[in-house]
């Protein structure tokens, strides 16, 4: 696109793929290797080895992470589910072992297909695939984020049954599950039921101390860490953050602060993720003296800040709009080495593309890309939306050629903002062009975009170019409305 003058049009924007290269492909081409294999189950072909048949012949390179990709996304039902991955382990390079058994329970709990996530369970022992820690965390998380706690009280129970014992490790598994969805009082029952049967260690009593700190339940946190004292051991950095966390929630910042400033009379020093929780009670109350004060001394303490520091720091300055601390503080963490991950960045640039101008989202954009950082589709949308918003044509443009060079390929959205975009500044010719080009991929944009497109056509006194794209529009409308009505019958084309 670095062919369009963003000033004076003087030359017709150009296609990104040729007309004739797009009629030529396959449909089949279009399609990913998980959108090739789902579309199997679409044809509702009788029998399982009619489907099994079918999935053989679909040419993709089959592997563990397509397969996740598989069951993880799209609307398979528990049966196809089951189906296609009881197929995909026969498989030659697909391992038989209790990580790829974890990814189908995993991808079925989240469904809330439970019996045949039991199912999938029990045909793993049949196979000789001893389930693990990992695997057992992901069925009774699945039944307890369904609030169906006393199922996973009795998969504990019963865990002899696949060759597990109900120890430690598996209680606090359970526990840890139990906490972070919030079920502390469940876990504190389990937790007094099981004492003297089950040798506890000082990550239960963690795990306890840290389900209590999520409800600001102080006297519960305490009450708890004088059971670990008395059971022989000694708190350490994840107790105090814990501690401090839920002082914090319970609104005693004071008593928070008087146990970080004796932690090392305690004989234990402050760490990141101490410093983390004394820097979340700050921000909790818009303190951001302190949190700067807290973050410097854990600069020139013998520890390092983190994504969790930086990325609480960041967010608590956007949303405050102090907008050039959170640009200070993301380009540390650039120099740092530490490259936030895709979510991180997107919600960095959200909040900045809801006030102001769209200076300070492009040089978040700008900083990240240079540091090597991946940038999401939504981001992208998020920049064009604001640059199209502010008549930023130059810079619209030359963000969409860098979104395609990236990987990403546009949709509906993305084309509308460019109309949009090219419509505020009157190139009205680059935007007729990319409205062609958008019809031609199968999206046709909305009412309010292609008015508007229509009306600075119109009032720009070219009424014959206004007429013929009206005629595009509604031929793409009509073919629209008659994939809405096959799709609704149950047609895939």
């Amino acid at each position: 696109l670095s062919h369009i003058n963003t000033t004076i049009p003087l030359y017709p924007y150009k296609e990104s793929y040729p007309v004739k290269q797009i009629e030529s492909r396959d449909v089949d081409e279009f399609l990913l290797p998980e959108e090739k294999l789902r579309g199997i189950f679409l044809q509702k072909l009788r029998g399982r080895t009619a489907i099994e048949n079918a999935l053989s012949n679909v040419s993709v390179e089959l592997s563990i992470d397509l397969i996740a990709k598989v069951v993880d996304r799209g609307n398979l039902g528990g049966e196809a589910m089951v189906l296609f991955f009881n197929w995909a382990i026969k498989q030659p390079g697909i391992p038989r072992d209790a990580h790829s058994y974890y990814i189908i329970i995993r991808a079925l709990g989240r469904r809330k297909f439970f019996e045949f996530m039991i199912q999938v369970l029990h045909d793993m022992v049949k196979d000789g695939v001893k389930p693990n820690l990992e695997t057992v965390s992901a069925v009774m998380d699945s039944f307890i984020r369904a609030r169906r706690v006393h199922k996973a009280l009795d998969m504990f129970e019963n865990l002899e049954e696949f060759g597990l014992t109900p120890d430690t490790e598996s209680l606090n598994v359970l526990l840890l599950c139990l906490c972070r969805r919030t079920h502390v009082g469940a876990a504190n029952s389990l937790f007094n039921a099981v004492g003297g049967k089950i040798k506890f260690n000082c990550v239960t009593y963690n795990i306890m101390v840290s389900g209590w700190s999520k409800l600001g339940r102080v006297s519960e946190m305490e009450r708890t860490v004088k059971a670990m004292i008395a059971d022989g051991f000694t708190p350490d950095c994840s107790t105090f953050s814990y501690l401090i966390e839920g002082l914090g929630r319970a609104g005693q910042i004071d008593d928070a602060v008087e146990i970080f400033d004796h932690m090392k009379e305690k004989g234990c020093i402050p760490d990141t993720r101490v410093y983390n929780a004394i820097i979340s009670n700050f921000i909790s109350t818009q303190n951001f003296d302190e949190c700067k004060k807290y973050y410097k001394a854990l600069l020139e303490s013998n520890f390092d800040p983190d994504l969790d520091t930086y990325t609480k720091l960041i967010s608590a300055f956007l949303k405050s709009q102090k907008v050039a601390d959170a640009l200070e503080i993301f380009e540390e963490m650039l120099v740092q080495g530490i490259v936030p991950p895709t979510g991180s960045l997107t919600s960095f640039i959200e909040p900045l593309c809801s006030y102001g101008p769209p200076h300070a989202p492009m040089m978040i954009y700008k900083k990240a890309r240079k540091f090597g950082c991946q940038i999401s589709l939504n981001a992208y949308k998020l920049l064009l939306k604001r640059l199209s918003r502010f008549g930023k044509s130059g810079m619209l443009l030359n963000l969409w050629d860098e979104m395609q060079e990236s990987g990403h390929t546009s949709d509906m959205e993305v084309y509308e903002y460019v109309i949009n975009g090219l419509c505020n500044i009157g190139h009205l010719e680059n935007a007729v062009h990319v409205m062609e080009e958008a019809l031609r991929k199968g999206f046709c944009p909305s009412k309010i975009v292609c008015s508007k497109l229509n009306n600075k056509l119109l009032a720009a006194n070219d009424v014959d170019k206004a007429y013929k794209l009206f005629l595009k529009i509604k031929d793409a409308r009509r073919n629209e409305n008659a994939q809405r009505y096959w799709r609704s019958n149950g047609w895939h084309f």
